[in-house]
């Protein structure tokens, strides 16, 4: 009896403090990287720093995928990407109590000012938020330092958002109601004591079950004070939200105002499921041809890995095997090499390990040649290209956009998106007028529709190269300045990639002619033009005012009559241009017009003889300049007029160069053979060879040959940059740089990367890509081929994500500039290597 009573005993004491004699595994504990672990569901806490894009807080894993993030107090029951955000303390890890904490305040004074400025309310407090592992569970726990002011109660509560994109069509719980996560946000909602819209909660009570149908997701949150949870749809007032579990912090409370215990439902002995990670196109066949292989560190059951081929009639033949070679660990995951470069017969292809399959790819020698790079010079570019209509067979891309450009934007503005126009406009023209000769040529940006002179600088460079050094004459859409129309799938007997250079250096020639300066960027003027999913032709009007016009009444505002009465031409919703005095982007605006001269010279020689010009002319001012800064704009000049004071110029800069070889060593060597100076090539070869020390350190980093070092976005952007940069190394000093970290970067892009999802970046390219992305048609859940995804992000501190959903930017956004060109530059580089 004794010993049953002592039994008794033990087990109502562990019941009542919720562990067991679970092994420490099938318990959350604190681990080395400072985040709750158990086998299947890690927590962390303040890893990241991004809630703006759903990056923060309290993350939860579960069962190998993200599906929750940014626990943390705010101010609105659905924040969007203004709102505020708590500045975020020091981490500090308690491993003897097991508690994680960190301090918290609101305001962040440093998010105020500077780059997307945040307007915070007259709110000052602070708080601590804290993770406790509760055997398989975990509890979030806030304590106040003093209790909320009065007018904030009821307003400040404890978020945590949920991914939409796993949800829908699942079900969840609330105490005894129920429901399904619907793909799109449903009302009804109201206006709060603010007038502002809130959407009524989809259900409220003491604990939530999400998608209790399948262990794999059952989440459970359960409130362990008295204020009740809600699920809210943040979709309903900001397209990119997620769902949201919410309590409000009761009245006067301070310690322990906030109490969940949170229970992720994990598999039984969970073990990541083994990914092949190959390119989604293929290989050429003398190309080097290692697949890698990802797995759970728990997982140490090794088989051998298979290629097969797939037979012109039907079936597979299996073509090798061979035990993966052990590469090591990286991130959370061991890794695992499979060599088969000596495969080099053409034909389709398909790799097996475990339960893993990969999609088909290819081995071909003319594999380049068709369906890689071309999506982005045919939909991509034309898509993006503003002042113009697109068409595409039935589909109109978007209308005659912003002939209404532009407004000189207003002195000393911080606008929401980082533009910034000082006390002067540094033009003849003044605040509010209208700028001329701007409504011109140019590109889009990502989703935003703004065009950054970098952006534009950057593309016509990098398409200038690519015509110069591969002589690509790809023709297969009309492009028409003077009807302003485009024609996808059409060809009008001219280099699309001629014509693509043309749009671009005319905005921003248009924009030098008219201020004598570069532009900073257009952009529209309120958030919610910004905002903008659909046709860019809705932003404005698309009029441009004279001084004459009488007839005002289409204009809907007094401002904008007064406006007009007071001479200055335009209205509220045409977009502003900004100026700035930034002399590197000056100078490097200027290089790339200096290579646009050399492309358009005998395709458009009035436009590049204009190019020239402005780009010489930009050079006769630069007096007063950081000679550094004046480096690429010399390297382009002396390509492009072989004139003897650039190659001087550049050999007074020996020193600067080789001190920063990583920056201009690729850049500088096409040009030696203009320079012709034994003891300045001497030199920097031999800062080269020190250089690639430092690359082979990095390539031994990763598994995939390339650094991945993502800091707010994915990196494939800035792996694709280093391709280019290695192609370079490569041509310029073959007997120094082999080809290898080139092929490699373009394998990452095209599918060899970490993480689960092993998409290729490069929408519709291959046989797995990004299909849902953060461009123009984000609100279709759609893509654009061609447009180039940043790819597998960092959540921190150890998880690569590449999540299926189009509003995260940080994963899946497009952009012009290195982002856009870089990725043709490297696929058709590769091709002119591996066929020579």
């Amino acid at each position: 009896m004794k010993h049953i009573l002592v039994c008794l005993l033990v087990c109502v004491s562990l019941s009542l403090s919720g562990q067991s004699k679970d092994s420490d595994e099938e318990q959350f504990k604190i681990n080395s990287e400072e985040y709750l672990e158990m086998r299947g569901a890690n927590v962390m806490l303040a890893h990241d720093f991004y809630p703006e894009s759903h990056q923060g807080g309290v993350g939860i894993i579960q069962n190998g995928i993200r599906v929750a993030t940014n626990g943390d107090l705010r101010l609105e029951p659905t924040p969007g990407q203004w709102q505020p955000v708590p500045k975020v303390g020091k981490r500090i890890v308690d491993l003897d109590n097991q508690v994680i904490s960190v301090k918290m305040q609101y305001p962040d004074t440093a998010k105020k000012t500077g780059f997307n400025p945040i307007v915070y309310p007259d709110l000052d407090f602070t708080y601590t938020l804290k993770v406790v592992p509760f055997g398989k569970s975990f509890k979030i726990i806030v304590d106040l330092d003093k209790p909320l002011p009065e007018a904030w109660v009821g307003k400040v509560g404890m978020n945590i958002e949920l991914f939409p994109g796993d949800l829908f069509g699942k079900s969840y719980y609330m105490d005894d109601s129920f429901g399904i996560f619907n793909r799109q946000a449903n009302g009804p909602g109201y206006y709060d004591a603010e007038e502002q819209y809130q959407i009524k909660p989809m259900a409220t009570g003491n604990e939530l079950v999400i998608v209790p149908e399948n262990k794999h997701q059952t989440l459970r949150i359960k409130n362990l004070k008295s204020n009740n949870l809600e699920l809210l749809d943040g979709r309903a007032k900001h397209n990119n939200g997620w769902f949201v579990v919410r309590s409000l912090v009761p009245e006067g409370a301070t310690k322990n105002a906030i109490e969940w215990l949170i229970t992720p439902s994990v598999v039984e002995d969970f073990t990541y499921q083994p990914v092949v990670q190959v390119s989604q196109v293929g290989y050429h066949a003398i190309q080097e041809k290692i697949a890698v292989i990802e797995t759970d560190k728990n997982d140490l059951d090794l088989d051998d890995i298979k290629l097969y081929k797939i037979n012109n009639t039907g079936g597979l033949t299996e073509i090798l095997s061979a035990t993966p070679e052990h590469w090591g660990t990286f991130l959370r995951y061991n890794y695992y090499h499979f060599d088969f470069t000596e495969i080099t017969d053409p034909g389709m292809y398909q790799i097996k390990y475990k339960n893993f399959t990969s999609n088909p790819f290819q081995i071909n020698n003319a594999i380049f040649k068709r369906d890689v790079w071309q999506p982005t010079l045919e939909y991509f570019l034309p898509v993006q290209m503003c002042h113009m209509r697109i068409n595409d067979r039935y589909k109109v891309w978007h209308g005659l956009c912003h002939m209404d450009d532009a407004l000189l934007a207003p002195i000393n503005t911080n606008h929401f998106d980082g533009y910034l126009q000082g006390p002067s406009t540094l033009t003849k023209y003044k605040s509010g007028e209208h700028v001329p000769g701007i409504n011109i040529g140019g590109w889009h940006d990502a989703g935003d529709y703004d065009l950054r002179v970098e952006s534009q600088a950057t593309t016509i460079q990098g398409l200038s190269h690519i015509y110069e050094l591969f002589d690509v004459n790809y023709d297969n859409t009309s492009i028409d300045q003077d009807s302003r129309v485009v024609e996808i799938h059409k060809p009008d007997g001219k280099p699309d990639i001629l014509q693509q250079i043309e749009h671009g250096a005319l905005s921003i020639v248009g924009g030098y002619k008219s201020m004598n300066r570069f532009y900073r960027g257009i952009i529209v003027p309120t958030k919610r033009q910004y905002v903008l999913l659909g046709d860019p032709v809705n932003h404005s009007d698309n009029r441009i005012l004279s001084k004459n016009t009488t007839d005002l009444s289409y204009l809907s505002t007094s401002t904008a009559a007064d406006s007009i009465a007071n001479g200055l031409l335009g209205a509220p919703d045409d977009r502003w241009v900004f100026t700035e005095n930034n002399p590197r982007r000056a100078m490097n605006t200027a290089a790339a017009l200096a290579a646009s001269a050399r492309a358009l010279k005998t395709y458009n020689s009035m436009l590049s003889q204009e190019c020239l010009s402005i780009a010489e002319q930009v050079w006769e001012t630069s007096q007063n300049i950081e000679d550094a800064l004046k480096i690429n704009l010399a390297i382009e000049l002396l390509q492009t007029t072989k004139t003897e004071k650039y190659k001087t110029f550049l050999i007074t800069q020996t020193n600067v160069i080789v001190s920063q070889i990583n920056n201009y060593g690729w850049k500088i060597g096409p040009v030696f053979p203009l320079i012709k100076n034994d003891s300045f090539v001497a030199k920097i070869r031999a800062a080269v060879k020190t250089y690639l020390v430092e690359i082979e350190k990095l390539e031994k980093e990763t598994p995939y040959g390339v650094p991945y070092k993502p800091n707010i976005w994915g990196a494939g952007w800035g792996i694709q940059n280093f391709g280019v940069q290695q192609y370079f190394l490569h041509t310029s000093y073959p007997d120094i740089f082999p080809n290898t970290y080139m092929l490699n970067a373009m394998n990452f892009i095209l599918g060899v990367h970490p993480g689960v999802n092993t998409s290729s970046f490069a929408s519709g390219v291959g046989s797995r890509s990004l299909t849902q992305a953060y461009g123009v048609t984000r609100g279709e859940n759609s893509f654009v081929p061609g447009g180039i995804g940043s790819g597998t992000a960092l959540i921190r501190p150890d998880f690569p994500e590449l999540l299926e959903w189009p509003y995260l930017w940080q994963q899946t956004e497009y952009v012009l500039g290195g982002g856009t060109t870089d990725y043709m530059f490297l696929v058709i580089a590769s091709d002119h290597i591996l066929n020579k």
